[in-house]
């Protein structure tokens, strides 16, 4: 009979311990107390000791396998009197939430004694004190019904203490570290570091999670993804080249005082009139840089004067040089060049045609700059380009005795040297016929 019962007991124990889930719902207690008979009037008291498995049913019920064992009453010839395996159903009286948990039990099970065996039951009240997270202190007492016989029926009293372990791996869903029992936020997604409660971590406290905060080490707004805004302008910080005053978005957080489109901070001319074209430095548009703005330069394009409205005064023609009825123009040249220009060539040949019709002309070349460069420069520029001339002569097969040259550099300017056009009329080749 006691090999029975220890089998038995080890296979129930191996069904259920088989059976575990992935939550930690399990409890193994171990104690040890006394019982006795109600009947017996001499309180014949034995040692029971006790080993049961629990299993976390919900809020309210565990669910308890049970090993109990009779020794040594007095009475008893045999060092077991009983053994008796029960499958109990503990209805807890507080939650969980409570250190001390005061609970009731009763169920079925095998009692096996005087070498019988039968179903019985048992029921009782007791309570556990947690002292760590996963260890608490239990007491229980309560009634063992016994095996009738025609002679008696035995049934016991049972007072208990022992201890209890809770083990098992706590289910956690979102696989955050943190239990769903204790999980506030149990659909965290993958990778994302919680706090104690499985919830997002939030370092600076603003209510945005570190994950989904562009700055999570400062405290800022949930507008703008956790960052700060200090000139409440509706751009963070990070992204505010005006972080101090408020602005525009389109001028990354910068103000513009004037509304040209140009911030403050850029604007080299912060009270240009509304409406009036602006350059990249917040000025009025001038295209042509003759300091006269497009919106009062009649010629945007092209550079002039503020007395003409932007526009190029009109220059006077030069003279042609005449001889008899001979017109000679002058040659021009490109800027900061010795060759003349590609249309110049038929100016060039016709002096020469004139001087070999003329045998008894001799012909003066006198050279011009515009007034760009130093006057050493300038000078030394307008030899080079008389050279280019009387080379040209000389190669149409004019004799060198017939042409004397002066260079003047940038003297005697044909036109204003204050514009572009007036300067081109400066970079001349003059040429006079003497008989």
């Amino acid at each position: 009979m006691k090999k029975a019962v220890l089998c038995l007991l080890i296979v129930a124990f191996a069904i259920i311990v088989n059976a575990q889930t992935s939550e930690k719902k399990w409890g193994i207690g171990v104690g040890a107390g006394a019982y006795n008979l109600f009947e017996d009037k001499n309180k014949d008291v034995g040692f029971m000791p006790e080993l049961y498995l629990g299993r976390y049913l919900s809020p309210r019920f565990d669910l308890m396998l049970h090993g109990n064992l009779g020794l040594w009453r007095p009475s008893v010839v045999s060092d077991v009197d009983i053994a008796n395996v029960l499958l109990n159903l503990r209805f807890k009286l507080y939650n969980e939430t409570r250190n001390f948990r005061p609970f009731l039990y009763a169920g079925p099970g095998i009692l096996a004694d005087n070498n019988e065996s039968k179903l019985n039951f048992d029921a009782g009240l007791g309570a556990k004190y947690y002292i760590a997270p996963a260890t608490a202190l239990y007491a229980k007492a309560g009634y063992i019904s016994a095996i009738k016989t025609a002679a008696h029926t035995d049934n016991f009293f049972q007072a208990t203490a022992g201890i209890e372990f809770d083990f098992g791996k706590s289910k956690d869903s979102d696989g955050d570290g943190v239990s769903d029992k204790k999980d506030k936020c149990p659909n965290t997604p993958a990778g994302v570091a919680v706090d104690e409660k499985g919830c997002p971590k939030d370092s600076d406290g603003d209510g945005v999670a570190d994950n989904i905060d562009d700055c999570p080490t400062v405290a800022g707004l949930t507008s703008l993804k956790g960052c700060p805004d200090k000139d409440k302008d509706g751009i963070a910080d990070k992204d505010d080249a005006c972080p101090d005053v408020a602005g525009l978005k389109a001028l990354k957080g910068c103000p513009d005082s004037d509304g040209d489109g140009v911030a403050d901070k850029d604007d080299k001319c912060p009270d240009t009139k509304k409406g009036m074209k602006v350059d990249a430095s917040g000025c009025p548009a001038d295209q042509d840089k003759d300091g006269v703005p497009d919106s009062e330069d009649d010629c945007p394009t092209v550079a002039g004067t503020k007395a003409n409205r932007g526009c190029p005064e009109k220059q006077a023609e030069v003279a042609p040089v005449e001889t008899k009825t001979v017109k000679i123009e002058p040659v021009y040249f490109d800027y900061d060049k010795s060759s003349y220009k590609g249309g110049e060539k038929a100016k060039v040949d016709k002096i020469i045609s004139l001087l070999k019709q003329n045998k008894d002309y001799k012909v003066k070349i006198i050279g011009y700059t515009d007034n760009k460069g130093t006057d050493e420069y300038n000078m030394d520029l307008s030899k080079k380009r008389i050279n280019t001339i009387a080379n040209a002569l000389t190669a149409g097969g004019i004799n060198k005795d017939r042409i004397s040259m002066e260079p003047r550099g940038k003297a005697n300017p044909a036109s204003s040297n204050d514009t572009e056009e007036g300067r081109a009329l400066n970079r001349r080749i003059e040429v006079e016929v003497v008989k």
